[in-house]
């Protein structure tokens, strides 16, 4: 096992301090490609897996705000806010991750469900199969379904 490979499993932080070291230093040939490689690629699947719980959690809000009308709240209008918020800003660092929501939204949708029958305690037969909002209209800021 290398050195690098060591340095890695034993302390992440200096590892990467000093991967980060040896680009800034152009000593390309001396980084640990392969875990650097592996690192990124964890960086954008932790990014797509942020996006799609973000959204699930405004799913499932909007989904509660739909269908337990009685139950609005101001907590509940301001977590729409912020998922909104926290969806947008994580598309404006990465906006290439607007391409693979679209593809996801059935799949934070399947998560909203599980959320909304645990915090509804309805059954999940309650709900639609399918995401009864758009994706625009999800991240629309004055968009809010009706019962």
């Amino acid at each position: 096992m290398s050195t690098t490979a060591i340095g890695y499993e034993q302390d992440f932080y200096a590892w990467l301090m000093h991967n980060v070291a040896l680009i800034r230093a152009g000593k390309l040939a001396e980084i640990d490609a392969e875990n650097v490689a592996e690192e990124l690629e964890g960086m954008a699947k932790r990014d797509r897996r942020q996006l799609i719980n973000r959204l699930a959690v405004l799913l499932m809000h909007l989904l509660k705000w739909q269908f337990q009308p009685g139950k609005r709240s101001r907590s509940w209008e301001l977590t729409i806010e912020e998922q909104r918020k926290q969806v947008e800003q994580l598309l404006k660092d990465s906006p290439s991750l607007k391409y693979q929501l679209d593809e996801r939204v059935a799949e934070a949708y399947d998560l909203a469900i599980v959320k909304a029958e645990k915090e509804t305690g309805f059954l999940r037969k309650t709900f639609p199969v399918m995401c009864p909002y758009t994706l625009d209209e999800a991240l629309d800021n004055s968009f809010y379904p009706e019962s």
